[in-house]
């Protein structure tokens, strides 16, 4: 892929993220405690996850060992942090479900084109677009990469143990819904999301990079107005007692 058309995909990512973030305020995901009807014929939601989450893990897979410079190091550190998030949300995360519900078809295919387009833009980028010798070896000492790196692990902790709170609200065979705490769920409802957030936002600081800021828009785009359906329904769920605990929705102290 030559620059050009590859900053053509990037402005149309960035086009289409802003009509993601719009539609979604409009439009609920079906799926999680937004789970509905809609959204085409259902399947198991470890399965759902896999398919949807597994591609981008497969596609940076290739993209890395078919580049000449799979064996440079800065290249190959991007690489080892975006497969260590999605090593764990593939095949790990799902297998940690307690329930068997659904997850819509049509969620999982538009997962896929997404991830796949990711897989485009972060190792197209990285592998081969970036000009040559852009990522030396002295980029890993360099601030923006040690400064990234930390914001991206904080952010993946966050992740992590926010789904842990989540996972640890209901026993075995329970269909009540309760509402988070402990963790950034003292600050916001959907701390999961948060800490996702912070984690590309790391990864866009530790790659100084384009593509790694388009991928952050597209998880602000993508996950703030799901945090906004959530803080609704656990308004409707909880309602004083949320109040009272004068939470935000997924950035703490601001919304």
């Amino acid at each position: 892929m030559t620059k050009e058309r590859f900053d053509l995909l990037l402005i149309g990512m960035v086009a289409l993220a802003a009509v993601v973030f719009a539609a979604l305020y409009f439009v609920r995901a079906g799926y999680g405690l937004l789970r509905d009807g809609r959204w085409g014929p259902k399947i198991d939601n470890r399965i759902g996850w896999i398919l949807m989450e597994a591609p981008v893990f497969l596609a940076m897979t290739a993209l890395c060992l078919c580049s000449p410079r799979r064996n440079e190091a800065a290249p190959l550190v991007f690489f080892a942090l975006f497969q260590l998030h999605y090593l764990h949300r593939a095949f790990i995360y799902p297998m940690l479900f307690k329930s068997r519900s659904a997850m819509p078809l049509g969620i999982v295919a538009m997962g896929i084109v997404f991830n796949l387009l990711n897989a485009c833009m972060q190792g197209g980028w990285i592998f081969y677009v970036a000009p040559e010798g852009y990522y030396t070896n002295e980029w890993l000492l360099s601030p923006q990469f040690l400064a990234g790196t930390a914001v991206f692990f904080a952010g993946m902790a966050i992740n992590i143990h926010s789904d842990r709170i989540i996972r640890r609200l209901r026993k075995p065979g329970d269909t009540a819904h309760y509402l988070p705490r402990g963790g950034m769920f003292r600050y916001v409802t959907s701390a999961n999301y948060f800490g996702e957030i912070v984690e590309w936002t790391g990864f866009a600081i530790l790659t100084w990079s384009a593509s790694g800021a388009v991928f952050a828009l597209w998880t602000f785009a993508n996950l703030v107005p799901r945090a906004d359906a959530i803080y609704k329904r656990y308004a409707e769920l909880f309602g004083d007692e949320l109040r009272k605990e004068r939470r935000k929705r997924v950035i703490p102290f601001i919304y």
